[in-house]
């Protein structure tokens, strides 16, 4: 049987940078998903001619055409770790939202361009988010001190009582920690198990790092990732984490299911990428938002039952 493979949609790039504005001038990628009460909800990240990131919205009934795209940022740098220090980048990064019981977490990287890049998160009511009333919590850090960590999100519910946090730390692996409450984690206490690693010879072989948050199915929670490969191509494949101990990857794709193509994927500010950090499941269908070539937002679609078949046994993790 042959890989699925997720199929771009004609309206793609959906979100391209806007010069009317100074803030989404250069770069408008990497973004993050939620459905709510029947609209997809798109929050991506925008950099100007700064080269600082901040959080845009867009709105889409259909998932596939923006109805609505805000001229404002609804999420801006506000800390000292996310201010920008040096010359270059800066800010708040790639952003990764779930909905726990009446609120939504936003997992995003905070940086200020000389330290390195550390995961914060922040809160909103779903209430306040839909009324564009944007009273985020203050953010905090939610990774340990002095080390490169990007590329997180928890499982959006209770696992035996705890949840179950999916990060990056070192720049290479996915590790994973149990914690009480996506408000009370940790930074000292994390111990960064290891999740997933690169694999050599193939296309993942540099490093690897999360994608969407996790997607729950009947046979486990679906989770894409984002994989580098030695001429730093970065593609899509997705492992299946086990139901009940999410420590458990029962099974891995050996193919990308999503690796740069077109024209708007290949070349950019950084050319060769498709890096989600966004998805939505609607009926059987999965809706993939990610950033193409560091410049645009797009959408790519597959069957579920596809996705599923396409994984291959495997025994990692915990």
């Amino acid at each position: 049987m042959p890989l699925p493979v997720f199929r771009r949609v004609p309206s793609n790039p959906l979100i391209s940078p806007d010069p009317r504005h100074s803030w989404e001038s250069l770069c408008t990628f990497n973004p993050g998903a939620v459905e709510l009460e029947g609209r997809i909800y798109i929050l991506y990240r925008a950099m100007g001619s700064d080269r600082t990131s901040t959080i845009g919205l867009a709105i889409s009934g259909d998932g596939l055409h923006v109805d609505e795209r805000l001229e404002e940022p609804i999420y801006v740098p506000r800390e000292e770790f996310e201010q920008k220090l040096g010359q270059g980048h800066s800010g708040c990064e790639d952003p990764r939202v779930v909905r726990v019981h009446d609120k939504l977490y936003m997992f995003y990287t905070a940086y200020d361009g000389l330290n390195p890049p550390r995961v914060a998160v922040t809160s909103i009511s779903i209430n306040d988010f839909i009324k564009g009333e944007w009273n985020w919590l203050p953010p905090r850090l939610v990774s340990p001190p002095r080390i490169d960590d990007k590329d997180a999100c928890i499982i959006p519910e209770e696992v035996k009582g705890n949840y179950f946090f999916i990060h990056r730390a070192g720049g290479v692996n996915m590790v994973y920690d149990y914690v009480k409450s996506p408000d009370s984690i940790e930074p000292d206490r994390l111990k960064c198990n290891p999740l997933l690693k690169p694999r050599p010879h193939l296309w993942d072989e540099v490093k690897v790092g999360l994608a969407s948050p996790p997607i729950k199915t009947s046979l486990g929670w679906l989770t894409f990732y984002h994989g580098v490969s030695r001429n730093y191509v970065y593609r899509v494949g997705a492992i299946l984490l086990d139901l009940n101990d999410p420590c458990r990857v029962i099974a891995r794709t050996k193919e990308a299911l999503l690796e740069p193509s077109a024209d708007y994927e290949k070349l950019g500010y950084v050319n060769n990428v498709v890096f989600p950090c966004g998805s939505v499941l609607r009926g059987e269908t999965i809706l993939l938002y990610y950033g193409a070539a560091d410049t645009y937002v797009c959408v790519a679609t597959a069957n579920l039952n596809e996705v599923l078949s396409a994984l291959s046994e495997v025994k990692e993790g915990c």
